[in-house]
């Protein structure tokens, strides 16, 4: 099993500029060294292209980028359609990664230039503006901008662009689409009802969320960002673009042909092909948002057929049983045969690696005794974590349950944002959950004082709230 380093480079903005300043020398030292170290005797750099054409490092240094489709970390698992693609690949090569993230798309090719890096697995545009800087390599990805839209409703369907001409259509102010969305309008020669909104914890998915809950009519993103929601809100269409195909890929330096054939080659394989399929499905199909429908019926004084055994959870905690029976409904509806998306398994939806830093085998979390007495050690653990963050033991069990359904270095970060942006760090709603939200933009997740990047905060706000939902209905009927 090979192993991968991270290297975390909240300081990297300023060593960027430096890098900038001095990257010819830099460039010309490494040359140097790796002449002298892969051509033998001074030998010229032809003799170390021949030497490693069949030969990849024992350690393949990796540079992504925070984002909702390359890498974030969820549930204190590293995740991400790339990061999951190259990782399988260096498996499979026998390879180690020392993965590093950068601030910036700039950043990133500005360690590639100076050496710092072999290859950027991120989605960069093959455009004439990296073309001195990027030799793609690995499968090439194709988006465009695409119209969202609610899926039919009375008939109404829009599938052409001049059909949104008299329409409301919402971006974020300043974005990109905002940009297409002025050109697309002066094509057309006038007429769309361009709505741009200025919020500070505003993104684009979040205008996704906004068209499937009906508060706006439109929106336009790019077609992977379009993807991805869709796994969340089945309710959307995505089918229409809008603007011209944008070609992007994987990166490695210009003068590295060698390593760009040997991934190249790799990909072409039939094995790592089934292996792109299944990761693709598993980020831009498989139903993040989704659970299966559960009727409850509290008019007999229990919540489910497991009511006994949160009970001897709770009391071992020193928690509510019912709290923690509404924690398993939001987690599964009570059904310990689901797998999410992410791999976490059992009714308390535990993820593997958990599972077994508790000395479970993945398995067992089928065990609904076994699983639902693991979740109250985590739990247990968090609360404790948490304790010197958050004095008042009920406002913390809204962080505790966060971070069970986050991982805590979220929760962390955004109790750290909180304090830097003026809100209350030991409250939850409004003021740790606003500074969770805050994670999904860059200009906060790239922030000094976040340690564990990107987030999809909105998920887990909705998590705690919906656990809180069940929670009070449960006390009502059930003393």
């Amino acid at each position: 099993m090979n192993t991968d380093r991270i290297r975390l480079n909240a300081s990297y903005k300023a060593l960027y500029g430096c890098i900038q300043r001095f990257i010819p020398t830099i460039v010309a030292v490494i040359a140097m060294a790796l002449t002298q170290a892969c051509g033998g005797n001074g030998s010229s750099g032809k003799d170390d292209r021949d030497t490693m054409a069949t030969t990849l490092p024992d350690t393949l240094r990796v540079v992504t980028l925070y984002s909702p489709t390359s890498f974030f970390i969820y549930r204190e698992q590293r995740m991400g359609y790339d990061y999951d693609l190259v990782r399988r690949m260096a498996e499979d090569k026998s390879m180690t990664i020392d993965l590093q993230i950068a601030p910036s798309l700039g950043s990133a090719i500005a360690m590639l230039d100076s050496g710092y890096t072999d290859l950027i697995a991120y989605e960069v545009p093959v455009t004439a503006e990296y073309r001195d800087h990027i030799l793609p390599v690995g499968p090439e990805n194709i988006t465009h901008q695409v119209l969202v839209q609610p899926k039919q409703r009375n008939g109404e369907h829009i599938s052409d662009v001049t059909q949104l001409i008299g329409r409301e259509v919402y971006v974020e102010k300043g974005s990109k689409y905002h940009a297409r969305l002025n050109n697309l309008n002066t094509e057309l020669g006038g007429g769309i009802i361009i709505r741009p909104i200025d919020r500070d914890t505003l993104i684009t998915e979040d205008l996704i969320a906004m068209v499937s809950r009906g508060e706006i009519p439109l929106t336009i993103v790019d077609s992977d960002i379009a993807r991805l929601n869709r796994t969340y809100y089945r309710d959307l269409d995505v089918s229409l673009q809008v603007s011209f195909p944008q070609r992007s890929s994987w990166g490695v330096a210009p003068g590295r042909q060698w390593l760009a054939d040997s991934i190249n080659a790799w990909f072409a394989q039939e094995a790592p092909q089934r292996a792109q399929a299944e990761i693709l499905k598993r980020y831009f199909e498989m139903s993040k948002g989704e659970l299966s429908i559960y009727t409850i019926d509290l008019n007999h004084g229990r919540i489910s057929t497991y009511d006994h055994l949160f009970k001897t959870t709770a009391k071992e905690i020193d928690w509510d049983w019912r709290l923690l029976a509404a924690m398993a409904f939001t987690e599964s509806r009570f059904d310990p045969t689901v797998v999410s998306w992410a791999g976490a398994r059992g009714i308390m939806q535990i993820m593997p690696a958990t599972a077994r830093a508790y000395g479970l085998r993945v398995e067992q979390l089928l065990d609904n005794a076994l699983c639902i007495a693991t979740a109250g050690k985590i739990l247990s653990n968090l609360d404790k974590m948490l304790s010197d963050k958050v004095t008042d033991p009920k406002e913390r069990l809204k962080f505790v349950i966060a971070a069970y359904n986050s991982g805590p270095a979220h929760i962390l970060d955004a109790i750290a944002l909180a304090e830097k942006h003026g809100m209350n760090p030991q409250k939850w709603h409004d003021n740790v959950e606003h500074a969770l939200l805050m994670k999904s933009k860059p200009e906060y997740y790239n922030d000094p004082v976040c340690r564990y990047g990107y987030f999809r905060g909105r998920q887990t706000a909705e998590y705690v709230r919906s656990v809180y939902e069940f929670y009070d209905l449960v006390r009502q009927k059930i003393k």
